[in-house]
This record gives C-alpha cells, sequence and structure tokens, in this order.
C-alpha cells in the first residue's frame, strides 16, 4: 500500500490470475518490473518492483486462497475512512459486497462490485 492513506486515494493496485508466474514473466519484461514473492503459506504471489527506487507498483497474485473467487481482474484498492460505513454506501448506492471486511496487513479490505458490474477493492488502514 502507499504511504500516504488518504481517504479517496488508490492506495495500491495488483492483478488476480490463474498463471501469476507467467503475467509476473510478462510485466516484467514489457514494464521492468523487478518481482519479489511474497509467501502466501504453501505459494507465492509477487510485489512487482521498481527497479530504480525499490519500492512496490504493483502486485501479481494467484486465483486462490483469500482471491479464489475473483475472476481475473486488475484489482484498485481505494482508501476509506471507514470500511463499514463505505459498505453501507456500496450497497445504498446498488452495488455489491463480493467479500466482507478481512484483516490485510494494519487495515482491513472488503471487495465489491459497482453497479455495473466492475470490481474493486476498499482499504482502510488502522
Amino acid at each position: 500500500m502507499s504511504e500516504q492513506m488518504k481517504p479517496g486515494t488508490i492506495g495500491w493496485v495488483d492483478l488476480t490470475v490463474d498463471d501469476a508466474p507467467v503475467l509476473r514473466d510478462f510485466y516484467a519484461r514489457v514494464a521492468g518490473w523487478k518481482p519479489e514473492p511474497v509467501s502466501m503459506g504453501g505459494y507465492d504471489d509477487f510485489s512487482m518492483m521498481n527497479p530504480e527506487t525499490g519500492t512496490p507498483v504493483a502486485g501479481v497474485c494467484h486465483r486462490r486462497g483469500p482471491n479464489q473467487d475473483l475472476p481475473p481482474v486488475w484489482m484498485i484498492y481505494i482508501i476509506v475512512a471507514s470500511i463499514e460505513a463505505a459498505l453501507d454506501e456500496v450497497e445504498a448506492a446498488g452495488g455489491t459486497v463480493v467479500k466482507r471486511p478481512a484483516k490485510t496487513g494494519p487495515g482491513s479490505m472488503a471487495v465489491i462490485q459497482d453497479p455495473l458490474g466492475v470490481y474493486s477493492a476498499l482499504y482502510q488502514a488502522a
């Protein structure tokens, strides 16, 4: 996630696919990113690093574990002040809560679909 977790900003983006190593290598070649494994307890997802700064810019994830129910998708993580309040607004505005809040790093994350079916995630920092 980004250093500044200001509500209303995009804090992270990652890709969820069935074959993460194939797209890890693809984006390493195309974008010049340097992949670093992230242990998921039995398999690795990947943090894609800016080779000049060493900072993470995106993730490439397997569609299993916490992502098993997601379609292949580039997922954005929208920072919110209150995940519960934001989820209430999702439903009131005609969206769907796909995954209820779960602890992710120092905060909580939920997956939603907007009224047209597009997936995104909401993230509340601790």
